[in-house]
């Protein structure tokens, strides 16, 4: 009997983290850590206040004023969403697939999690009429729903959503009385910044949104947690931020001062770093159009990717070929390709779909290299989709989805 839950395949409720980037270290970035790791944190020293303001210019350039009084840092999105959830209260409503770390951080509040689907187009963001319906059947059953979490430009599914959609979306949270957490970690990683249109919804709907963005999408190592919000300029905003900073405090919460350094250093935006993250983005989205063509030629349904350093694939097409190799979930799918592949291969019932979907989220940066040489290369190469290492890795995917396709051709019945 095909199993139906997740039972004996490890912690599938946690995980993974954000796609890598799979680059050299940028030296700026290195040099300001450097010089603030002699603080042993025994008293302030400033770093904190640097990095607050740093976020406020940050926002600012996209749009969205800020001051130190609106602005909180954490360690990492995940420690500064639960935060948030904690403050809020009550029941959190999220899309369908979200990122992984979403659901986790809002059930250890004793929290209840909520997945709307998306419209067609795009992840990341519910569609109005189905989160419509969500709100009120909560509401029947006694909940009490509190918080929609959206990303404009989203992981897993490595779209943009629509301005039309955002509104539609943020519109109708705002008519049922929900608080918005814009998710803005991947808002500087879109592939095609000035053919494709991103729309913040804080900068629609001011009053009621917070944005969150974990520096790791765009600027730092995932080793180096650090994250900043921005919260509405209004009375609710402010106690908002007070009770987050009071549960970031009880949890002993705050970005350490090397981390902090490096992380007021990205936020300002000098040339290395704007350099560095441009050359990433346009890298990345190379491998990840590759990626695509070989899904797509072996009849996977795979969005076209926009942002970030994913693709999600729907394997249902080749489900067949998988159901005889004993692959019947995502689970099993994801046991399948990270052997196969050799690299991370998360399924998508880790992202909320259902385990049943044969769904899975391939990031980008294993392709770029094993070594620090062949990353280097990878960065400064003109072609790198060329590089011996880089084809390597491509026609390693393109194979064991060849073959998935292959076989479920021969086995499909005759019409």
């Amino acid at each position: 009997m095909r199993r139906t839950d997740s039972e004996g395949h490890g912690p599938v409720r946690y995980g993974p983290p954000l796609p890598g980037q799979g680059l050299p270290l940028l030296p700026g970035l290195s040099a300001a850590l450097a010089e603030a790791a002699d603080h042993d944190g025994a008293f302030p020293s400033g770093r904190t206040d640097a990095l607050l303001d740093a976020a406020c210019g940050y926002f600012a350039r996209r749009g969205l004023p800020a001051d130190p009084d609106t602005v909180a840092a954490a360690p990492g999105a995940p420690t500064l969403f639960a935060a948030v959830t904690a403050a809020l209260g009550g029941d959190v409503l999220v899309p369908r697939p979200c990122p992984a770390w979403w659901a986790p951080q809002i059930r250890a509040f004793g929290r209840s999690v909520f997945h709307v689907p998306t419209p067609a187009e795009c992840g990341g963001v519910p569609d109005p009429y189905a989160l419509l319906e969500t709100v009120r059947r909560i509401r029947a059953e006694g909940g009490d729903p509190r918080l929609l979490v959206l990303a404009v430009a989203d992981d897993p599914t490595a779209t943009v959503a629509p301005p039309e959609v955002v509104h539609e979306t943020v519109e109708a949270a705002a008519g049922e009385g929900l608080h918005l957490v814009s998710d803005e970690t991947w808002r500087d990683c879109v592939h095609r910044p000035h053919e494709t249109v991103l729309l913040s919804p804080a900068e629609m709907l001011p009053d009621r949104i917070t944005v969150v963005t974990d520096l790791a999408g765009p600027f730092l190592p995932a080793g180096w947690p650090a994250a900043v919000a921005r919260f509405p300029a209004t009375t609710d905003g402010a106690a908002l931020r007070a009770r987050v900073l009071d549960v970031l405090t009880a949890l002993g919460a705050r970005v350490a001062d090397p981390v902090a350094a490096a992380a007021a250093y990205a936020l300002d935006e000098p040339d290395d770093v704007t350099e560095r993250l441009a050359t990433g983005i346009a890298l990345h989205a190379q491998v990840a159009a590759a990626g695509h063509r070989s899904l797509v030629a072996a009849g996977a349904l795979v969005r076209p990717p926009q942002a970030g350093r994913h693709l999600y694939a729907d394997l249902g097409p080749l489900r067949s070929a998988l159901d005889a190799r004993d692959v019947g979930d995502s689970q099993e799918l994801e046991d399948f390709l990270t052997a196969r592949l050799g690299m991370p291969a998360p399924g998508g019932h880790r992202f909320g779909d259902d385990l049943a979907a044969l769904r899975v989220r391939l990031s980008t940066w294993p392709f770029l290299g094993d070594t620090a040489e062949e990353r280097h290369q990878s960065l400064v190469s003109p072609t790198p989709l060329e590089l011996p290492h880089v084809q390597r890795a491509l026609n390693l995917v393109g194979s064991v989805f060849d073959d998935l396709r292959d076989d479920a051709q021969r086995w499909e019945p005759p019409r």
